[in-house]
C-alpha cells in the first residue's frame, strides 16, 4: 500500500533524515509546522504524521505534546529515534576564515544543543533563531556575501553546498531526538527491517482534584505490578493554575497492563485515563 507521510520540513533536518530511513518507500510530503503537519493527517491529507517529541539534551517539545493533546488527538503509532550530530557550516568562500564568522544561525535547540562550542571558538557572536537547522544553512547559502554560519547536519550541507569547518560540536556526545509517528485512528502496525527495540503504552491521566496523595497512588498501580514506567511529565492543563495532566509512558503492550487492571484501579481512584497509543519504538 501506498502511504503519505508527513514530516515536519524542510528537507536536510533531522525529522527528515527520521522519515527517509524508516519510510525509504513511501511517499513524503514536508509540512512548515508541527501543527500544520499534525492537521494535515488529522484532515487526511497524509496517512501518517512525523513530528519530534523529545531531545535528549533539551527536553519535550511542547508545542508536539500540547497540540496533540488539546487541538488534534491523534494515536501515536510508532516512535522513531535518532542520533543528532551537530556541525558547523559556511559558505566554501568563507571556510579558511569561519572564525571570523559575524553570526551563526540555526533552531533554538540546536544552539543550546552546542552552547559549550560557541562560548568557546566564537564567544560574543551573536546567534540567530531559524525555523529548522536546514532553514539555516538555506539562509547561509543564499548570503554568500556575508561570513556567516549554521549550526545543521551533513545532509544539510550536502544539500545546499556548503563546507562543514568543524563537525560535532554538541556538547553532549549522547544526543538524540525522538520523533512520533501519528496516524488518524488505528493503523496498520509500523513494521521496518529491524526489531524495535520496545514496546511502549502512553496513557494520559488526569488526577480528581484535591486528592491528598493521588500521583502516589496512581504511580503505586504501576508500582505492585512491576510495570516499567519510561517517562513521567506533568503539563498545564490550560484551565488554570496549579492544573495539569500527566503523560506515563508504560513499557509493554496495552492489553499486558489491561489484563492487569491498572485502568480499572485508576478510574477507581477517580482519574481520567486516555490512550495515546500503543506502539513499536525503534532506534535507527
Amino acid at each position: 500500500m501506498s502511504y503519505r507521510v508527513g514530516y515536519l520540513g524542510p528537507e536536510a533536518t533531522f525529522t527528515h533524515m527520521a522519515v527517509n530511513r524508516f519510510f525509504s518507500d513511501k511517499t513524503r510530503i514536508p509540512y512548515p509546522t508541527i501543527p500544520d503537519c499534525i492537521d494535515a493527517a488529522a484532515n487526511g491529507e497524509i496517512d501518517f504524521a512525523v513530528v519530534p517529541l523529545e531531545n535528549a539534551i533539551e527536553g519535550s517539545v511542547n508545542i508536539t505534546i500540547d497540540y496533540l493533546i488539546h487541538e488534534q488527538p491523534l494515536t501515536i503509532v510508532g516512535e522513531i529515534t535518532v542520533p543528532v550530530r551537530q556541525h558547523l557550516l559556511v559558505h566554501p568562500n568563507h571556510a579558511a576564515v569561519w572564525k571570523d564568522v559575524q553570526a551563526v544561525y540555526s533552531h533554538p535547540h540546536a544552539i543550546a544543543q552546542c552552547h559549550k562550542f560557541l562560548n568557546t571558538h566564537v564567544k560574543g557572536v551573536p546567534t540567530g533563531d531559524m525555523t529548522s537547522t536546514s532553514a539555516a544553512a538555506k539562509y547561509v547559502k543564499e548570503h554568500p556575501e556575508q561570513v556567516i554560519a549554521a549550526i545543521a547536519n551533513e545532509a544539510a550541507a550536502q544539500k545546499y553546498g556548503l563546507t562543514i569547518v568543524q563537525q560535532d560540536i554538541h556538547t553532549h556526545q549522547n544526543n538524540h531526538t525522538k520523533f512520533i509517528v501519528l496516524h488518524n485512528g488505528q493503523a496498520e502496525v509500523l513494521s521496518n527491517e529491524q526489531e524495535p527495540r520496545v514496546e511502549k503504552t502512553t496513557w494520559m491521566i488526569m488526577l480528581p482534584s484535591d486528592y491528598a496523595g493521588a500521583l502516589y497512588q496512581v504511580l503505586a498501580a504501576f508500582a505492585w505490578r512491576k510495570l516499567n514506567l519510561s517517562k513521567i511529565e506533568s503539563r498545564p492543563m490550560k484551565t488554570g493554575l496549579g492544573n495539569y495532566f500527566f503523560l506515563i509512558d508504560v513499557e509493554g503492550s496495552y492489553d499486558n497492563v489491561l489484563q492487569h487492571g491498572v485502568k480499572m484501579e485508576l478510574e477507581a481512584l477517580g482519574c481520567s485515563v486516555t490512550l495515546l497509543g500503543n506502539y513499536p519504538c525503534y532506534s535507527l
